[in-house]
């Protein structure tokens, strides 16, 4: 059996200006990243800002689990479907980061035969914006520290500093670091850290902005500090914006790529899906509308944390209209959810299906709350029993939505021909009347309880002190009519990973509560929510080499 980047390097990729003719983008819109990526122009969406926009197709999950569920399989596996059908389809997802790669992850780009190529260059340094990202974020950084050097006129309280740096690699030594050492010709010692780049509110920001005018205004509002007064420093107060903007002028244009069968495919952005809201970018998204009948794209880990960020935050900001939204399971994680470890997945097991499919059930409950009509795509594996399939089958037709089972990673597009059949007939039906699930003007801590409650199943929330202290800062300083991004665990409905399944009677805590004022949400943290991941014990990067002749092996 083939490897996914030796399928990915077996494949006869057209050349990027073809792909782009296919969305009918002229060659004077396409900046060339060599014969198989480009970035394309910001000119563009303004030249077709007046055509009439596709059909939006959401892909999300179940509740993650180490056995697995292959989102971004079915994503690149249910777009290529779409295309064998005749219809006219592009893929906008979310980029690599190098520190899942290197780390346990691997690639990040589909898997078997639905994948996005280049494979190696997208899940490594793709066209530069993952660095674009870091070199801003510590640009500001260094402005920021540099500034209460040099007699700090802001009068910063350097205990009071909430600006991180940040790295692109998993890196758990850097987590808690102490800079300024050395004397007073070298800073002012202080505690900081380290956060990986997906983590970094310039990421968050990078993928809500509308235009590059958009992005130095957001950038403009990030809270960094605060001072002896307790008032928040900004980036607009350290002059910082242009110059940050300014690193990020190319990182913002689109990238285009393919999919395995020549399905445009926009890839775009990589935000955290629990400190952040886990979706491609807005631009690419809407872009790829403009240019297609129907896109398909994905939002990060389950539907609890990704699609409810993409429907509160992302559609809200953007004015997106979801038409359809396709829930990933797999029978080795619902046996997972229903009490049976990794260990015996392979054994047929009806029962544990039947059990873990509670967990499903409620993802399906979740996006028809918010009027978005559910599909159920079963990413099928080798050892799952016709038995257990059907009871998968059997689960979603008594909860009245269509389910299919996706054979894409073995098969590509024709193994998706069913699932892509049924999700245009949902899509096309016009049965969305796709609302967020809560209002802007209600408190902050309201809006926590409508999530946790409505979305989580909780039966409430506990908020500390610390938190009830900062909320009601925050609210006081303006920052109240802010959507809220919940960081909880992905493994889990409540904030204790190790309530698999449907958990009840639980309580959410709310720990912490920081601004992320550029990128226009509040962050509510809840349980242990690790922003600098570490690499496990023997890291995927062990596996990976490149030969003389340049050819990458190992990556997944």
């Amino acid at each position: 059996m083939l490897s996914d980047i030796e399928i990915a390097q077996a494949a006869k990729m057209l050349p990027i200006e073809q792909i782009a003719g296919k969305l009918g983008i002229d060659t004077e819109y396409i900046e060339q990243y060599g014969k198989y990526k480009a970035k394309i122009s910001l000119d563009l969406y303004e030249k077709i800002s007046n055509h009439p926009e596709g059909k939006l197709i959401l892909v999300t999950a179940i509740t993650p689990t180490p056995a697995g569920e292959g989102k971004s399989t079915t994503t690149v596996g249910l777009a290529q479907g779409i295309a064998k059908l005749g219809r006219k389809v592009a893929v906008a997802l979310r980029e690599p980061s190098l520190g899942p790669c290197m780390g346990v992850k691997g690639g990040a780009a589909g898997g078997g035969y639905a994948q996005v190529v280049p494979m190696e260059d997208i899940n490594l340094h793709f066209t530069g914006d993952m660095h674009a990202v870091s070199s801003a974020h510590n640009l500001l950084s260094a402005m920021l520290d540099n500034h209460i050097q040099q007699a700090n006129a802001l009068r910063i309280d350097p205990r009071r500093v909430v600006w991180r740096r940040v790295v692109d690699m998993n890196d758990r030594a850097l987590r808690n670091i102490i800079i300024g050492l050395g004397g007073k010709a070298h800073g002012i010692p202080r505690e900081d850290g380290y956060d990986i780049t997906v983590a970094s509110e310039v990421m968050a920001i990078l993928c809500l902005a509308s235009d590059l005018e958009d992005l130095k205004h957001r950038l403009a509002r990030i809270v960094v500090a605060y001072t002896y007064d307790n008032e928040p420093v900004t980036v607009s107060m350290l002059k910082a914006q242009g110059a940050m903007a300014a690193l990020l002028k190319e990182a913002i244009k689109p990238n285009l790529v393919q999919t395995l069968e020549h399905v445009p495919a926009f890839i775009h952005g990589g935000p955290f899906a629990n400190i952040a809201h886990g979706c491609n970018s807005v631009m690419a998204t809407k872009l790829a509308l403009k240019l297609s009948d129907y896109v398909v794209t994905e939002a990060g880990f389950g539907a609890d944390l990704g699609a409810e960020k993409f429907f509160d935050i992302k559609c809200r900001y953007a004015d997106l209209k979801p038409q359809a939204a396709v829930i990933v399971a797999t029978v080795r994680a619902l046996k997972m959810h229903g009490g049976v470890p990794k260990n015996a997945l392979t054994i047929p097991d009806v029962q544990a299906v039947v059990q873990g499919a509670a967990n499903l059930e409620k993802h399906i409950e979740n996006i028809t709350k918010f009027g978005v009509p559910a599909v159920v795509a079963v990413n099928a594996f080798p050892t799952d029993t016709a038995e257990e399939l059907a009871a998968v089958k059997a689960i979603c037709q008594k909860a009245g939505v269509p389910v299919a089972i996706s054979n894409v990673w073995a098969e590509g597009g024709q193994g998706g021909l069913e699932l892509a059949q049924m999700v245009l007939d949902v899509a096309d039906s016009k049965a969305a009347q796709f609302a967020p699930i809560y209002p802007l003007d209600v408190p902050l801590a309201e809006k926590v309880r409508i999530i946790a409650c409505e979305v989580y199943g909780a039966k409430g929330v506990v908020f500390s002190k610390e938190a009830e202290k900062t909320i009601a800062e925050l609210e006081k300083m303006g920052y109240g009519h802010l959507p809220v991004c919940m960081a909880k665990t992905q493994y889990s409905f409540s904030d204790d990973a190790g309530l698999l399944g449907r958990p009840r009677d639980f309580t959410v805590t709310v720990r912490q509560a920081r601004v992320s004022a550029g990128a226009g949400f509040i962050v509510m943290l809840t349980g242990d929510i690790m922003t600098m991941p570490g690499l496990p014990k023997i890291p995927a990067a062990e596996k990976i080499d490149v030969d003389k002749n340049g050819r990458i092996t190992g990556l997944f």
